[in-house]
């Protein structure tokens, strides 16, 4: 790197008059080409390399309350279970990314792999059922890519880029559990290395057995025979499924295959698949909506805009004739459309530090949104920084209280009031009523959520 650094500045021409300001911009551009946006940064990974698959909260579209992965009796890593560090969009979210078992090497194919077995109690299979019902899914994080799910079953195989796999499933008979993954990761080759562009997961239920008998648990599983329902060979297909794992009292065993594909997608690109859900959603709906839309204000503007032009017309018209003898005598009032100029500062008649309060609090919030969109439209608040959004929008909300407080103080001085710092005062005040509706709402919903949570600590218990 010193060799490099010194052809780069004997090349460079010498310039014994060179201004400093010059100089400086010249600097700050070479230190320039070194920055990214944290969290947004490309990693590549070289053949071989270990791959590291977290694990985040169990989540499910029927209740708000989200469980922890390990909560469950799933297979945990060996020593300590680590937790990620956090982000406040992470925290408030929920979000508890953790370390997994599982072992992945770059661009290196394991079909069969054992992960772990586990003994199911009654309070397992109590809590295991109650999840599987309110139909609660993983989602796992590779290189901070969710994982996308493939479910196959007799009918049809779905593709699902939002919402992680699910537990398991129950039909009319049973509850069954899913404890085999095809973990397919697609990578772009490059000249250093390859970078992780593609993250499915396609899950199975098989009821697992060794070949030599089913070993009692806690024995070393990497050092026993091959699975009877799978094959060392190639990765596990629907239509060699002879018999599924249902969730009972008993020892269940968890396995895994792993799938490299290589990908055209680069890695700025890796996620439009999930944005637009490999268009599910054709564009022709979002123009539709778009056209609609303008055709709607354009009309109603044109509408408002004929009513206006003829009232005013007739009032100028009214205006610009010349007076009889008797009206000037009268000495006729202004009316019409001059006496808007009257009413526009016009102070409200009731709690005029209310609507400068209101005032400053849309000024905020519109700030807010405004600086929001920008920076997400240059791709500071990338997908791929977890909690970025939210982070921002609360950093940005308190920052933009000063302009509220400005624009309501402002407001109110333009009102002719006299104490301008009681309507910054109450601004601030103000603030306190969101959090206190907030916090009615939370107890609201917080009766099920604990419901919810006793049903599952207390399955766990037993």
């Amino acid at each position: 790197e010193t060799r490099l650094m010194y052809v780069r500045n004997k090349s460079m021409p010498t310039l014994p008059n060179f201004p400093a300001p010059w100089l400086i911009l010249g600097t700050w551009c070479d230190f320039s080409a070194a920055f990214y946006l944290p969290g947004v940064a490309p990693r590549t990974f070289r053949y071989g390399d270990k791959v590291e698959l977290k694990v985040n909260k169990l989540t499910s579209v029927h209740t708000q309350m989200p469980l922890d992965y390990y909560a469950l009796k799933f297979c945990k890593p060996p020593g300590e279970i680590e937790q990620a560090t956090e982000n406040l969009g992470e925290f408030l979210s929920g979000d508890r990314i953790e370390n997994s078992p599982y072992q992945l090497f770059m661009e290196q194919d394991q079909f069969c792999k054992v992960l772990c077995e586990v003994y199911l109690k009654a309070n397992d299979v109590a809590a295991l059922t109650a999840v599987i019902e309110e139909e609660y899914h993983h989602n796992w994080i590779i290189d901070n890519l969710p994982a996308a799910s493939i479910v196959d079953s007799e009918q049809y195989i779905i593709t699902a880029y939002a919402g992680g796999f699910p537990v398991g499933y129950r039909d009319r008979k049973s509850t069954y559990l899913f404890n085999h993954v095809n973990i397919i990761v697609e990578y772009h080759p490059l000249d250093d290395g390859s970078r992780v562009v593609g993250f499915y997961v396609e899950p199975f239920t098989v009821s697992h057995r060794m070949v030599s008998g089913l070993p009692g648990e806690g024995s070393d599983l990497a050092t026993e025979q091959a699975l009877e329902a799978c094959d060392k060979s190639g990765p596990m297909v629907y239509e060699s499924i002879s018999a599924k794992q249902e969730v009972h009292v008993g020892p269940v065993i968890f396995s895994y295959d792993v799938l490299w594909r290589p990908s055209n997608i680069k890695w700025a690109s890796r996620w439009d698949i999930y944005l637009s859900m490999d268009n599910a959603v054709p564009d022709k709906v979002h123009w539709f909506s778009i056209v609609n839309s303008l055709l709607i204000v354009i009309f109603l503007s044109v509408m408002v805009a004929m009513i206006m032009i003829r009232n005013l017309h007739r009032d100028i018209v009214r205006y610009n004739r010349s007076l009889s003898d008797e009206e000037k005598a009268e000495e006729r009032e202004e009316s019409g459309w001059k006496l808007v100029h009257a009413d526009v500062f016009r102070p409200p008649a009731r709690l005029p530090l209310l609507f400068c309060v209101s005032v400053g609090t849309g000024v905020q919030v519109l700030a807010c949104a405004a600086i929001c969109i920008v920076f997400a439209a240059l791709g500071f608040l990338s997908p791929a920084n977890r909690g970025s959004l939210a982070t921002a929008l609360l950093v940005l909300f308190v920052l933009m209280g000063s302009f509220a407080g400005y624009s309501s103080a402002r407001v109110y001085k333009t009102f002719k009031g006299q104490q301008w710092q009681k309507s910054t005062a109450q601004l601030a005040l103000s603030r306190f009523r969101p959090c206190f509706h907030c916090s009615l709402c939370g107890l609201e919903s917080l009766s099920p959520w604990c419901s919810s949570a006793r049903t599952v600590d207390t399955n766990m218990r037993q």
